[in-house]
């Protein structure tokens, strides 16, 4: 009779299989979504998770301009930035993000500040591609739809 190992199996790189998801942003919290999206990035979503490989998938977001904000967030919610100099502390708030020229931003620092930092959190991040329109230019990859909305009812506002 074969004994239960106490042993712990590790996935190697070679052995990892990535899938795409399609995701549709229109309408959908940002927090919510980030999380959902970071968890699928890290690979936490599988059983072979490894901590210290990128065994995620890809995810494409398209209409990423389209989140929204709960609550008074989309005036309040500021992003800080320093320059570098004496006094250089910049802010901006989550509204005039989205009005900006890249409204996308808003969701990919969301993601990014969810993933570990160094380098296998950048390389994970590079698995993400943010589209401000309903177009993107990898249907060749077959990307699954992920219906986030249909998960948990707060993750729609207006739902």
């Amino acid at each position: 009779m074969k004994a239960l190992l106490k042993t712990t199996k590790s996935v190697t790189p070679a052995q990892v299989e990535k899938k795409w998801h399609l995701i549709d942003a229109d309408g959908l919290v940002v927090g919510r979504l980030a999380t959902i999206i970071a968890n699928i990035l890290r690979g936490k979503h599988k059983p072979s998770y490894t901590p210290h490989i990128d065994c995620g998938d890809n995810v494409i977001v398209i209409n990423a301009d389209k989140v929204r904000f709960t609550g008074n967030k989309l005036k309040q919610k500021t992003y800080y930035k320093h320059t570098g100099y004496a006094g250089g502390l910049k802010e901006i708030t989550a509204g005039k993000v989205l009005e900006g020229r890249f409204p996308e931003r808003v969701l990919e620092k969301a993601v990014e500040r969810m993933i570990p930092r160094g380098p296998l959190g950048r390389q994970q991040m590079r698995n993400l591609r943010l589209f401000s329109g309903p177009e993107h230019s990898h249907t060749a990859q077959n990307p699954e739809p992920l219906d986030i909305a249909a998960m948990n009812r707060k993750n729609k506002v207006g739902a």
